[in-house]
């Protein structure tokens, strides 16, 4: 931790409601939690749901850089969702709002409650290119430069959003 805190990558996603107003709403949310600021925010893309139903999502990742804890950020990230009205009724359920604590500094946790760098991260078009949009050359610990990863999605249709 820097004197400024952690960096930490946030996936957002939405595809119920005003999907594109919950995203940009999850933002802002995000920059006004206690000891943490905004930093970065990539474009708002738009993609196909993967191994579920249901409406495209509007998709995004912001940087942050925040003083608290992975593990109190978590749970700063699901009272978000719970605002805004997420249920999680079945595996790949839609969403009002999902936020995925993707990347927390260069750390690699493990637990029953928290996984980072997000598992399945390297495998989803609309977390690797919102990612790299930020950062070209970021690293995900434990597996290497995120870049290498962009073929493996190549066939999953994402699209920016004016």
């Amino acid at each position: 931790m820097d004197k400024n805190g952690y960096k930490a990558y946030i996936g957002i996603g939405a595809n119920l409601g005003d999907a594109r107003a919950a995203v940009e709403q999850a933002i802002t949310r995000l920059d006004g939690l206690p000891q943490t600021r905004l930093t970065a925010q990539s474009s708002l893309f738009r993609t196909a749901p993967i191994d579920a139903g249901g409406d495209d999502y509007v998709n995004a990742v912001a940087e942050i850089n925040t003083g608290l804890a992975a593990e109190n950020l978590l749970a700063a990230l699901q009272q978000i969702e719970l605002d805004f009205g997420r249920e999680r009724p079945y595996r790949n359920a839609p969403r009002t709002l999902d936020l995925d604590l993707l990347l927390y500094a260069d750390r690699q946790i493990d637990t029953p409650q928290l996984s980072v760098p997000h598992p399945r991260m390297t495998e989803r078009a609309f977390v690797l290119l919102p990612l790299l949009q930020l950062d070209p050359f970021i690293l995900i610990p434990g597996k290497g430069a995120a870049h290498q990863f962009a073929p493996q999605v190549a066939d999953q249709l994402i699209s920016k959003i004016d």
